[in-house]
């Protein structure tokens, strides 16, 4: 915490206290209906409100037993240190309370010794608050209240004081120790009224010292007491007297200027601050500096201090001489220091003169002077100084005072902040309607400034700030106004009434239609209707730059610029003004997509929208245009905010769980669900300077920072993560009101009366800090934007991440030339060296060099290949310079990667060299297969991954290696690959050949067979039936004479299940087992499995009877195994029959709609011989669905679209991040130029939405952290070209190879191509198309046109 604002202190007399208690010092203020306890200037300890409807007047500390008391009008509360607190942050609870009746003046409090509590108002009480009830010892009826009530420290003596009285009541006491306390008085005669009255403090707690009062009066003397000699009636005499007035007088001074404040500076005070200046001078110089030996020779006497000043820069130090009742004050008062400064001008410029108590402390050896000016306007100014300088005479002292921090805040509890654009000033609102303007300052030191307090008594709905504070617009339910606080003197500018169909959801500054005139503002606000109103305010800004008309006058203040309607927003719920993120608030001449968001509205069913705004003041309007937008599923969402990076967060109507969208987007990039019991209450966003987000969660007693991370598709990392979190329970008890940004990532809380404001930096231990090895300060601390930058920003081109994507995007000749340059450095790696992050490859070599086609065996996988020169003294690399790199990267730590992180390169780095042994025999798909095969298996046990991702499937299904890509996958399961095996690597998902599928599906079942000792048929019974091979089933069964149902079973299998009989009889089986599984599905643990064991035999059943879609059906819903049912189908019949077919369009296509998933639906499509929609489907984008959605237009739709467009469930998967991946684009490109019916179905897709799709995956890469990659792709991208638009006219179709910038020689020709005659062309007629031969359009009763494609 960098300031804290502790609440405005109580305009009163005993508002404000301070002790030195257990070797801590110890200041309670009062505050509203709360007790504020620091321990430093920005150091707060705890806050205990009281519960008491009537406001606090008192409160004392006692430097004996760390006790706090405080009264109301009629109860007095005595606070207990509790044993348990540690000695950093002690806390108080209560131990008693005291009714002293009601009465017409506030209570006064005074701590003696021994635990004893002097209660006065009209009479006085002392209570022993030992024990628990406390007993009062004495009680004595005033004759008038008391204004004042001291009780000396030892409880020898009490002065009282009246209001208005020139009579010191002195109680002398006359016995101790027992339960009657008497006590004998005197007056001490003052010539006009008593305005305060203090006992001299002790060197220590149980020192005793001879008591000495000092009374100051209203005649501008200081008058001291001293103990009489025993014999005569008075107990105490006048010892001397400092006439305060003539001590500062200066000869220009005014009638109007002759107050004085005046504080003492005890002799234990005084000792304390010497030795810290003598510490701080050190080595010897004390002795050559004349101040310093003058304050020691002070300070050795037997002195205290009397400092006096006259609020405008006038300041006189006495010293107070062996006061004592043995000597007298002629001779002992005697002048240290008269100066003037301006650190000592405390009233400042003020033209009122209000009341000042003014109070000093010093810790003992560990800190300087400390003096407190506590200001009744509803402040306290806390200053530091070195004692030596303070008291220095001559003039040469820079800083005799230094400010440390001011006390303020509210005398009610926070209910909302609202900032300015710039975060440099806020306006903060409490339940009572007070509303007070603060002004953000980060240098010399960063500081919140109570700019104005507004006395706005009607409601307020809506409160924003412009001008950088200078002027504050308050909305309320039927009229605007605004307010001017310029000065400290704030006035009522303007005030206008309005009239509005629906209620009023916000207030909202539009930019600026001129960016040099400033004087001219426009303010909207929009209603549930839709409708809207602008108001134009003129403001009395007197420079160059205003408009002509406001110079001269003519034009109102305020004025109904005009009204408009907010068209196709929805049934809104809230709109809000952006969180601003740095960005300026101008925009240029255009109102396009580009402009800076103004608001963000969100509906009742959670459709978010971002708005930007042009004024046209011509034509007396403003334009809206909706820049983005997107249908998250959050109906009724609770709480909304919107940054201007298009990042929008949404809590639900239980305030439970948040999520964070990119609208721009259209994904869900975070989701937690928070426990219910803690409700988020709050959030506000900010950015840093290089545009990366951060997210405050604010709940009732602490704020969380969620930072966006770069998007991790290798581990699935999420996305956001929260970096900090902020408690204000050991503060105060009261929950947060409201939290909000300030400018250069500051954040400021507001908890009760008081505001927390924290800097950047914090200390952490946070195991996603430690883990990313964000480097620290050598305090130890950690920068909020460093660790951001750390965790977003570019990654070194060795990051695991980057390596991935440059071999997804293949670029592996990049990614040798990394790990040559890799090797390089770690062989003269000497720890503690720094390694460069590019590792001095020139970054050209990315983007810049020849680039041709890739094409292995035929293949062309890569959009993007580069060529990189070699020098001839570079080692190529080899499996062996993998090993070296791998046995180096064992040695060495490297400071850029974590220590996971580090284990995946080193993985990366081995696939990589055995992919390289391979590389002759392999395509590139087949190598991106196997190097992602080896990473599952490294983060298996991490993640609840339980198969390759579609995405691997699709890489090894488009692979013309598989068969090497079969024995390594065989190789990694030993040789003895089970189904559970085969399901993880998705073998028969992506195997293409029919044969080969048969071959390791019997390979798979005689496995399954022998997977244990028994040899159970039983377990491979579903695999032989879907091969059709009963026979080796019957000859398995009749080795297995350790199993009951051998019998039956052989008799079963020996008959002929195309007999209607036999095919009832393995039914009548397979709904036995099912019904078996059914009532068993309360068994657990060990019979999981077994139950699994009969699903799948009753699968085998239906296989039995030939009832292939019953045995899908239990791999569907029952065991839930979706590879299982395809595999089982493609072996039963082959990958052209009517039931796969089912089962693709029915059940697959419809997972690939509900979760988003373009690999799936590729995969499915291509299974189907639709090629040209599996191409289609990895480019469909979630932007283009919402567009296509807007234009609500005719025009055709292909079927992807109709499948993703398909209402998902409720469940938020289909929309999160990990649904979008940057190699879709690799895949895209690679498929749409294979074959004929691939190129067809990318001639579909419009320039735009290919342009579209190009550069949303370019900003993927950014958000990843591989710049370069994104840089690559956007620079190097190819667009087919364009059809003719002659012959589409004409109807004629184009060959689809002429869409193609280079040869299509090695294009498939898997459709008839149709080309246009030219003398058909002039005759008007059209070619005669031969009936096609391999792919024909289904028709519109089809059941794929019926599912929608």
């Amino acid at each position: 915490m960098k300031v804290v604002l502790p609440g405005q202190p109580e305009a009163s007399l005993q508002a404000v206290s301070t002790g030195y208690w257990k070797c801590k010092r110890v200041i309670v203020y009062i505050t509203g209906d709360a007790l504020t306890i620091l321990s430093g200037p920005n150091t707060i300890l705890q806050t205990i409100y009281d519960n008491d409807e009537r406001k606090l007047e008192a409160v004392a500390f006692d430097e004996f037993s760390g006790k706090i008391a405080a009264c109301t009008a009629a109860t007095v509360r005595i606070y207990r240190p509790l044993s348990h607190g540690d000695d950093d942050s002690p806390k108080w609870a209560l131990q008693t309370s005291v009714d002293i009746g009601e009465g017409s003046t506030p209570a006064t409090l005074s701590w003696g010794g021994s635990e004893e509590l002097l209660v006065g108002r009209s009479s006085l009480w002392l209570y022993d608050t030992k024990s628990t009830p406390v007993s009062c010892h004495w009680r004595q009826e005033l004759a008038s209240p008391a204004k004042a009530a001291n009780l000396s420290y030892d409880s020898s003596y009490i002065a009282s004081v009246g209001y208005h009285d020139r009579l010191v009541k002195v109680w002398r006491r006359l016995n101790f120790g027992s339960e009657e306390v008497h006590f004998d008085f005197c007056y001490l005669l003052h010539p006009r009224a008593v305005t305060s009255i203090q006992w001299r403090k002790p060197f220590y707690v149980d020192q005793t010292i001879e008591n000495v009062l000092y009374t100051f009066c209203v005649d501008n003397f200081m008058r001291v007491w001293t103990g009489a000699d025993g014999f005569g009636y008075q107990s105490l005499r006048q010892w001397g007297k400092l006439d305060l007035a003539a001590a500062t007088r200066d000869e220009h001074e005014t009638g109007k200027h002759k107050s004085r404040w005046a504080f003492i500076i005890s002799q234990r005070d005084l000792a304390s601050a010497t030795e810290r200046a003598v510490q701080e001078r050190g080595d010897g110089q004390e002795k050559e500096d004349v101040a310093l030996q003058y304050l020691l020779s002070i300070a050795n006497r037997d002195t205290e201090i009397c400092v006096v000043l006259d609020g405008h820069g006038s300041m006189s130090s006495w010293a107070l001489e062996n006061v004592s009742s043995k000597s007298k004050g002629t001779g002992n008062v005697d002048n240290v220091a008269y100066v003037k400064s301006k650190d000592f001008d405390f009233l400042g410029l003020s033209t009122r003169e209000y009341h000042v108590e003014i109070l000093s402390y010093c810790n003992k050896n560990t800190g300087n002077l400390h003096v407190l000016f506590h200001h009744f306007d509803g402040k306290v100014e806390v200053f530091e100084t070195n004692i030596a300088d303070f008291l220095d005479p001559t003039s040469g002292a820079k800083h005799r005072l230094v400010p440390r921090a001011t006390w303020s805040g509210h005398s009610a509890s926070v209910k909302k902040i609202v900032r300015n654009f710039s975060g440099h000033a806020i306006v903060s609102r409490t339940e009572k309607g007070e509303s007070i303007v603060w002004r953000h300052a980060t240098s010399p030191r960063t500081k919140l400034l109570r700019q104005n307090v507004i006395p706005e008594k009607r409601h307020i709905h809506r409160i924003c700030l412009i001008r950088g504070g200078r002027f504050v617009v308050f909305l309320h339910h039927e009229s605007i106004s605004v307010w001017d606080c310029t000065s400290s003197t704030h006035k009522l500018l303007a005030d206008c009434e309005y009239r509005i169909r629906g209620k009023p959801l916000c207030i909202l500054v539009l930019p600026r239609e001129r960016v040099e005139d400033d004087s001219v503002a426009h303010i909207a606000t929009v209603t549930s209707e839709q409708q809207g109103v602008i108001w134009e305010l003129h403001l009395p800004l007197h420079n160059g730059n205003a408009t002509k008309t406001q110079a001269n006058g003519h034009k109102k203040s305020l004025r109904e610029f005009c009204t408009f309607k907010l068209d196709g927003a929805g049934d809104l719920a809230y709109v809000l003004p952006v969180d601003p993120a740095g960005s300026s608030l101008v925009i240029s001449g255009f109102l396009d997509v580009f402009a800076r968001d103004v608001a963000v509205s969100y509906t009742h069913s959670g459709r978010v929208e971002f708005w930007t705004a042009k004024v046209t003041h011509e034509r007396n309007q403003v334009e809206w245009l909706s820049t983005s937008s997107m249908e998250t599923g959050v109906s009724e969402p609770a709480l909304a905010s919107g940054g201007a990076m298009k990042k929008a967060a949404l809590v639900n109507s239980n305030r439970s769980e948040v999520t964070i969208w990119d609208i721009r987007g259209a994904r869900l990039e975070y989701k937690q669900d928070f426990e219910s019991s803690n409700p988020v209450q709050d959030l506000d966003w900010t950015s840093t300077p290089d545009s990366q987000s951060i997210l405050a969660v604010g709940f009732p007693y602490r704020v969380i920072l969620l930072s966006q991370m770069r998007f991790d598709y290798l581990n699935k990392g999420p996305a956001w993560a929260p970096i900090r979190e902020i408690s204000t329970r050991d503060f105060t008890p009261h929950p947060i009101g409201d939290s909000t940004w300030l400018s250069d990532g500051h954040l400021v809380i507001g908890a009760g009366h008081q505001l927390f404001l924290y800097d950047r930096t914090f200390e952490t231990t946070d195991r996603l800090i430690s883990s990313a090895r964000v480097p620290h300060r050598r305090d130890g601390t950690r920068d909020l934007f460093d660790v951001i930058q750390r965790l977003n920003g570019p990654l070194p081109i060795f990051h695991p991440q980057f390596l991935i994507q440059c071999i997804l995007a293949g670029k592996h000749t990049v990614v040798r030339r990394i790990l040559q340059a890799l090797n390089h450095t770690l062989k003269y790696h000497v720890e503690g060296d720094v390694i460069d992050d590019y590792l001095g490859l020139d970054l050209t070599e990315f983007y810049l060099s020849n680039t041709v086609p890739m094409a292995t065996n035929g293949d062309s996988s890569s959009y993007l290949v580069s060529r990189v020169s070699f020098d001839d003294n570079d080692e190529a690399f080899t499996e062996d310079v993998a090993l070296t790199i791998c046995e180096n990267l064992q040695k060495f730590p490297i400071p850029q990667l974590s220590g996971h992180e580090q284990i995946q390169l080193l993985d990366i780095v081995e696939g990589s060299g055995v992919v390289e042994k391979e590389r002759r025999s392999m395509d590139e798909n087949g190598a991106r297969f196997m190097l992602f095969f080896r990473q599952h298996a490294l983060r298996k046990g991490r993640t609840n991954e339980i198969h390759m991702s579609w995405r691997e499937i699709n890489w090894a299904y488009h692979s013309t290696s598989q068969d090497i890509l079969v024995d390594f996958v065989s190789r990694q399961y030993h040789n003895t690959m089970l189904w559970q095996d085969a399901r993880e690597s998705g073998m028969f998902m992506w195997l293409a050949d029919e044969a080969a599928v048969k071959t390791q599906f019997e390979i798979l079942a005689r496995n399954e067979y022998t997977k244990s000792e028994a040899k159970n048929p039983v377990d491979c019974s579903l695999f032989y039936l879907a091969l059709k091979k009963k026979t080796i089933l019957q000859g398995l069964w009749r080795m297995a004479s350790w199993n009951k149902e051998q019998g039956a079973t052989q008799r079963l299998l020996a008959n002929n299940f195309n007999d209607p009989k036999w095919k009832t009889t393995a039914l009548k089986n397979a709904y036995a087992l099912l019904s078996k599984r059914r009532f068993g599905t309360s068994l657990r643990g060990i019979r999981k499995r077994s139950a699994n064991v009969h699903l799948e035999y009753a699968a085998a059943f239906f296989l039995l009877a030939g009832y292939l879609q019953d045995a899908v059906n239990v791999c569907l819903n029952q065991i839930k195994d979706l590879q299982l049912a395809i595999a089982i189908t493609r072996v039963y019949e082959g990958d052209h029959g009517p039931i796969l077919r089912k089962l693709l369009e029915n059940e697959v296509l419809a997972i690939a709609a509900e979760e988003g998933n373009r690999w799936l639906a590729s995969w499915a499509f291509w299974m189907l011989g639709r090629r040209d929609m599996a191409v289609r489907a990895l480019i469909v984008s979630s932007r283009s669905r919402t567009r296509l959605r807007k234009r609500k237009t005719n025009s055709v739709k292909t079927p992807v679209y109709t499948l993703l467009e398909t209402p998902a469930s409720s469940d938020l998967k289909s929309k999160l991040f990990l649904t979008d991946d940057p190699t879709l684009i690799v895949l895209y490109s690679q498929l749409r130029q294979k074959t004929l019916q691939t190129l067809h179905g990318a001639s579909k897709v419009t320039p735009r939405t290919e342009w579209e799709f190009v550069l949303h995956n370019a900003r993927l890469y950014d958000r990843m952290g591989c710049d370069l990659l994104g840089l690559d792709l956007v620079r190097n991208w190819e667009f087919l070209r364009r059809a003719p638009s002659m012959a589409l006219d004409l109807g004629g179709d184009i060959d689809p190879r002429k869409l193609l910038r280079r040869r299509g020689s090695v294009v498939v020709q898997d459709m008839p191509v149709s080309p246009v005659v030219l003398g058909d062309m002039k005759a008007g007629g059209h070619g005669i198309k031969p009936p096609p031969s391999v792919f024909e359009e289904p028709d519109a009763n089809s059941l794929l046109d019926s599912f929608g494609f």
